[in-house]
Order: structure tokens, then C-alpha cells, then sequence
């Protein structure tokens, strides 16, 4: 078997440091149900070029605007394109060292999948790999901005087993030019970014194409799962029209963060789950039913924290048995789910009137890849890599048409 070459060099584009501190801005999945943050962004970024103003963040993806301001990110990312803002690095991968909230320091490199080798659906046997349940009805509102998009940026972490083959300290030891340093704001810490070079890059792609044998994980995607099928999603579509000239198009590539599995600074903090107008006294008799002795998950609501017990039912994960009964009762019962980073942040919403938070427990670090491997993904937000200010910061750019 001719080795995988599943993550590799590309052009990647950055902005000009007079655009930091105000270009990086956290993903746009987090702080879905505290707008606050996102307004407080848009202070800070104010009329400077930022990477806020070609994303949207998923708290507005149902506003009544939203198609508006599509259309405006859109017309933004040709404007920064056609005034020449971003400094192109042909054929690189980028090392990156981001000292988090806590003080630890995460290692990543930044560079390309190639999406001919990744697939989301369970089951997969894919170079790259979802760790999690895909939401298919995430992708279409995705699909809406990047499929006119002419740049991506990522917010993707990808996650690599390199205990036998050092991945990340090769690229350590081949850092070069300093292409960003800077704080992140509201609480993100700070960042720094190294230029590999197309030899650094090409010793990179080769040694994660040794990390495994046909059939095997090579990358698993640990953070921005809906974004990567989201990319899948428009490759196909574009296959699908023009056919084998997709093969060589921009497109078939997606801008990613590659770290170690076994970087010290990862902390594979669970995601609680939040309902929000809901019946809690139905909610609770309907979870009694549910009961059992294999899983013990905290309820968090206007009354106090109360311990409830489920029965796995056919669930190998404490996730995997809460989020079903969650859903049945969901398909019953009035009300929304939404999935929080962070213990406190769940306590709060869950002590809210008509809401109730379930705390959930963390994954293991070693069982995480066997795992997938052996019974396919998990259940979708089974875990976070950290806490919401600690997730990617969008900063490199990259053409996708």
C-alpha cells in the first residue's frame, strides 16, 4: 500500500501584524448562548481589518439578517483579497505554539487536508477520521458561506497519535521565521507562528503517512468536526460538477491545526448538555423511566444539583446514554438542547428558569482513538479540547476558489 499523504503543505496567507491584536478571533461555535462575547468582539475589532468580519458565528446562524450579513462577509474576503492584505507563503505548513488561558503551551501545526482521504460518516475506515457524530443538519448553513467563500480559515484541530514517530518535534526543530506573535483577545492567551519550509513540510507529511497501515486512523479530527464535513461537504458538490478537474483544485484541501495527542496542554474537558423551556417536572419522570445503575450524571436546575442514574442501553460512554434520553424526550416534549464548554458556565444556564444542565464526565486520553476504531465515532459533543477560550483562534487564511 502506497503511504497516505493525508495532511500536507499549501499557500497559506497572513495578515499584517499592524492587523494584530484585533484580527484573531475564537470560533465561531463558541459562546452560542452569550452574544455579550461576540458584541464585546466587535468592540475591540472596531473598523480594523479582522478576522471577525469574514465569519459568522453560530448564534446567528437563525437571526433574520443572517442572509444579509452572508452576503457581506462574502463582498469582505474579496475585499481583502483584491487590497492585498495578506502576506502569501506558497507550499508551507506553519508551526504554531499557543500559550492557553492556563498558562500551559499547546503545540500545533498548521497546514492542509486533503479531503480525498477523509470521511465523517460512521463506519469510515479513512486516513481521517471524525471522532464524533456528524449533525447533518449543521452542514447546509455552513454550505451557504463557504460555498461562495473565496478564503477559509481554520478553526479545526486535528489530533495525531505520535508517541512512535515525534510529529510535532520535528516541527519544532525546523521552526523558522516568525510570521505572527500576539495576545489573543478576551482571555485567549497569546500565540506565535513559525514558518516551516517545503523540506520541513515534506518531512512532516511523510512521517504522519508512517503513523498506521490500511484501514488504520492516521488523523482524527478532535475540534471542528461540522467545519471539515462542511469543506467534505462542497468538495463533493464540486466533484459532482466538473468532475476529475476537482482533483487539482483548491478546494479539495481544507486549512487545519495538527497537534499531538499527547501534548501535556490538552484537556479533553467534557461538553454539558443544556435544555432550555422545558417542562422540568415531565423532564424529570421522563428520565426516572430511563433509570438504571450504569451511569450517574449531575442535574443542575432552579431547585439545586440532584444526581440522576441511567441505564446504558446499548451506550459504552456516559454521553452516549444522557444524550439519548435526551433526544427521546425531545421528540415528546417541548424545548432546545444546546452544548456547553465549562462547569460553571452549565451551572449558571441550568439554575435559569425552565432549563436544566447535565454535567457530564471526561474521556480518556488513550481510550479516545481505539475507540473510534473499534466501534466508529462517538457520540456527537462528547468532548472539548479545553475550555471555550482556549479553542482555535481564526489568523491564517487560505483561497478556496
Amino acid at each position: 500500500m502506497t503511504a497516505p499523504r493525508p495532511f500536507v503543505a499549501t499557500e497559506i496567507l497572513i495578515p499584517p501584524a499592524s492587523a494584530f491584536p484585533a484580527w484573531p478571533v475564537v470560533a465561531c461555535d463558541q459562546f452560542t448562548a452569550q452574544p455579550e462575547y461576540w458584541q464585546e468582539a466587535d468592540r475591540i475589532a472596531g473598523d480594523k481589518p479582522s478576522a471577525l468580519r469574514i465569519m459568522l458565528p453560530e448564534y446567528e446562524l437563525e437571526a433574520p439578517y443572517v442572509q444579509d450579513k452572508i452576503q457581506k462577509i462574502l463582498k469582505t474576503m474579496e475585499d481583502y483579497v483584491n487590497n492585498g492584505l495578506f502576506r502569501s507563503y506558497p507550499n508551507a505548513m506553519i508551526y504554531v505554539a499557543r500559550t492557553l488561558s492556563t498558562g500551559k503551551v499547546r503545540h500545533g501545526i498548521v497546514g492542509a487536508v486533503d479531503l480525498e482521504y477523509y470521511d465523517y460518516h460512521k463506519g469510515s475506515k479513512s486516513a481521517v477520521r471524525a471522532t464524533e457524530g456528524t449533525v447533518l443538519s449543521r452542514i447546509p448553513p455552513r454550505i451557504a458561506v463557504r460555498e461562495k467563500a473565496a478564503l477559509e480559515m481554520p478553526h479545526i484541530l486535528l489530533l495525531v497519535d505520535d508517541a512512535k514517530v515525534p510529529v510535532l518535534e520535528i516541527a519544532k526543530a525546523e521552526a523558522g521565521q516568525v510570521l505572527y506573535e500576539s495576545e489573543l483577545m478576551l482571555g485567549g492567551g497569546s500565540i506565535k507562528g513559525q514558518l516551516l519550509s517545503p523540506a520541513a513540510a515534506e518531512k512532516i507529511a511523510d512521517a504522519i503517512g508512517s503513523l498506521g497501515g490500511e484501514g488504520d486512523i492516521f488523523v482524527a479530527v478532535g475540534d471542528g468536526n461540522h467545519s471539515l464535513a462542511t469543506a467534505k461537504a462542497c468538495y463533493e458538490n464540486l466533484k459532482a460538477k466538473i468532475g476529475p478537474a476537482a482533483l487539482t483544485h483548491p478546494a479539495r484541501y481544507a486549512l487545519a491545526e495538527l497537534c499531538s495527542l499527547r501534548d501535556p496542554s490538552l484537556a479533553f474537558e467534557p461538553i454539558h448538555r443544556v435544555l432550555f423551556d422545558v417542562d422540568i417536572k415531565a423532564l424529570k419522570a421522563f428520565l426516572a423511566k430511563k433509570g438504571g445503575s450504569d451511569y450517574c450524571i449531575t442535574m443542575v436546575t432552579e431547585q439545586g444539583e440532584t444526581p440522576i442514574y441511567l441505564a446504558a442501553d446499548g451506550a459504552m460512554l456516559a454521553v452516549g446514554a444522557l444524550q439519548n434520553a435526551l433526544d427521546a424526550f425531545l421528540e415528546e416534549n417541548k424545548g432546545q438542547i444546546d452544548y456547553v464548554h465549562g462547569d460553571d458556565v452549565a451551572r449558571t444556564l441550568g439554575r435559569k428558569a425552565g432549563c436544566a444542565a447535565f454535567l457530564l464526565p471526561t474521556v480518556e486520553i488513550d481510550a479516545l482513538l481505539p475507540s473510534v476504531q473499534k466501534d466508529g465515532v462517538l457520540p456527537r459533543k462528547t468532548f472539548s479540547m479545553g475550555h471555550a477560550e482556549d479553542k482555535r483562534y481564526y489568523i491564517e487564511c487560505r483561497k478556496i476558489k
